[in-house]
């Protein structure tokens, strides 16, 4: 089964600085129908005013990820980490047992456009900690976030996996899928068709109960895709 979710179909809110698209129900959005999917539980794309972002304010028992699409995001915890993630870098925080911290738009004249998504950890309680990572623009398949750290990845503590998927224009590749796993697949740009459903820039896919996908590229794409366990 594959649902496609139209990004002229998410939630919309603009709160002057602030514009954000929420794939799944987040503050005054709710839509009983996209509360989450499997362990995800917000995919948010931002695009954030210059010098204008999130003052200092409270996470708990969640895996946030910030995937930064243009411009700088300026950092700082309560764990001590105060870090500049530019275009290209992905920021991974495991809120845990409970930390504090800000997110800026480091420019005073350029907006920032980010995705920020929040994964539901395996459990609670968990030591708070941070990492960033720049991942090679290699075409194919790149592991992002896997729950063992595998080929350089980032480490979540969650039984997924994030691919971040590359392939220009006339460019096809496949995947197995395992019995009863959830995929999610966040068109990042780019026009892709995923088992024949064609999607484009911003667009998602909710898959479940497929043996294998077959993306094939329309145009140069970039594709996020998340392997989730079974609900």
């Amino acid at each position: 089964m594959i649902y496609v979710r139209k990004a002229e179909e998410r939630g919309h809110a603009r709160h002057g600085w602030l514009e954000s698209w929420h794939t799944f129900s987040f503050a005054n959005y709710y839509d009983a129908n996209f509360m989450g999917f499997s362990a995800l539980r917000v995919i948010n794309e931002d695009i954030i005013d210059a010098g204008q972002g999130f003052g200092t304010h409270p996470h708990k028992d969640m895996e946030i990820l910030t995937y930064v699409l243009s411009g700088t995001v300026e950092h700082q915890d309560s764990m001590g980490n105060k870090e500049q993630i530019p275009a290209g870098e992905f920021q991974i925080m495991s809120a845990g047992s409970g930390v504090r911290h800000s997110e800026y738009n480091a420019s005073n004249t350029e907006a920032l456009h980010l995705y920020q998504i929040w994964i539901i950890p395996e459990r609670t309680g968990i030591e708070p900690r941070y990492d960033q990572r720049r991942f090679p623009d290699v075409k194919g398949r790149q592991f992002v976030l896997t729950p063992d750290a595998r080929d350089g990845s980032l480490k979540v503590y969650q039984d997924m996996t994030l691919s971040r998927w590359v392939l220009a224009a006339g460019d096809n590749d496949s995947i197995e899928i395992e019995a009863g796993r959830r995929i999610w697949i966040q068109v990042v740009k780019g026009d892709v068709t995923v088992n024949g459903q064609a999607v484009g820039t911003s667009d998602a896919l909710a898959i479940w109960d497929e043996s294998a996908l077959i993306l094939q590229a329309e145009r140069d794409a970039e594709v996020l895709l998340f392997d989730l366990p079974p609900v």
